[in-house]
């Protein structure tokens, strides 16, 4: 055997001989990172909405439809709204990986559970306004002035649904009462779910019912055009946006329900919160960039509060 080819033998079994133990480790590090980061992002996840007929599950449905176009499964949590979601993402114990959560209606818990610790949350951004609708029977206002609701103070002695406990309305109604002077005792809040509310409201069992939703939502569709039942104006809603820093202006437009009928006859001012979209902040950096390419599609076309 030549001299130079026995040389060069000699020097790559050394080689191999003195490396191979260095690059055996590092594909072991590398296989290792490998399950242990998780390059890959997870088929499912969960996505916490909130009761039936309401916006949010309108919503997630729209999610599940965008994000299934990438392979990935989004399974719909039913909850009772924005305070629930925000307590089942900062619980380790419920898996659920994403949520809708609206501003101004979760400070108390919010500040509870941070005391308490909890799992840390990111926002990914605001989505779309939910005004405050506040729907009541055309008979509870036929002894007010004109015959219909001008401003909170008759509230006194209605008996008014705002939602199941973990939903938004409660905590934002009983801040416009309090800034209005009416103590929280004076009037007859129930506490039904969504469905059941609006159905208990038609039937006449309730005097109001207060929601805050997209007008997306079912139920905001459905009353809006119900014969007999009138919608709240809010005249003093600039002020309300001064007073309230996660309160926006917003305008229901003449017209928007039904060009037919003129419905509404008149632009109707309401005040509205922003709803945001909140994932756990140790959710996969895929998942959240394939959430946010959704809610761009989704929450960027024209709408009854937004132009194109």
């Amino acid at each position: 055997m030549p001299r130079l080819l026995r040389v060069t033998l000699l020097s790559a079994r050394d080689l191999l001989v003195t490396a191979g133990p260095f690059v055996l480790i590092a594909l072991v590090l590398l296989v290792g990172a490998y399950f242990l980061l998780k390059p890959a992002p997870p088929k499912r996840v969960v996505l916490a909405t909130g009761p039936a007929f309401s916006d949010f599950e309108a919503f997630g449905k729209r999610y599940q439809e965008e994000l299934k176009r990438h392979g990935i499964e989004v399974v719909l949590r039913a909850t009772e709204g924005s305070t629930a979601n925000r307590r089942l993402l900062r619980d380790a114990k419920h898996d659920v990986d994403f949520g809708f959560m609206r501003g101004g209606t979760s400070e108390s818990v919010l500040a509870a559970e941070q005391a308490k610790g909890g799992l840390s949350l990111v926002s990914l951004g605001a989505l779309f306004y939910e005004p405050v609708w506040i729907f009541y029977r055309a008979e509870a206002a036929k002894k007010l002035p004109g015959g219909k609701l001008t401003s909170l103070l008759p509230l006194r002695n209605w008996r008014v649904n705002t939602g199941a406990r973990g939903s938004g309305p409660t905590p934002l109604l009983l801040r416009l009462l309090e800034a209005n002077g009416i103590a929280r005792d004076s009037v007859k809040l129930d506490r039904q779910e969504q469905g059941p509310g609006v159905a208990a409201f038609l039937d006449g069992s309730l005097d109001a019912l207060v929601l805050v939703s997209a007008p997306e939502g079912a139920a905001v569709q459905v009353l809006l055009r119900e014969p007999g039942i009138a919608l709240y104006a809010f005249e003093h809603a600039e002020a309300y946006s001064r007073r309230f820093p996660y309160l926006s202006t917003v305008t229901l437009p003449r017209g928007i329900v039904d060009f037919a009928s003129d419905s509404p006859p008149r632009d109707v001012p309401l005040v509205a919160p922003t709803t945001m979209l909140v994932a756990r902040d140790d959710t996969h950096p895929a998942l959240v960039q394939l959430f946010v390419q959704a809610a761009h599609r989704i929450h960027g076309e024209p709408g009854w509060f937004a132009r194109a």
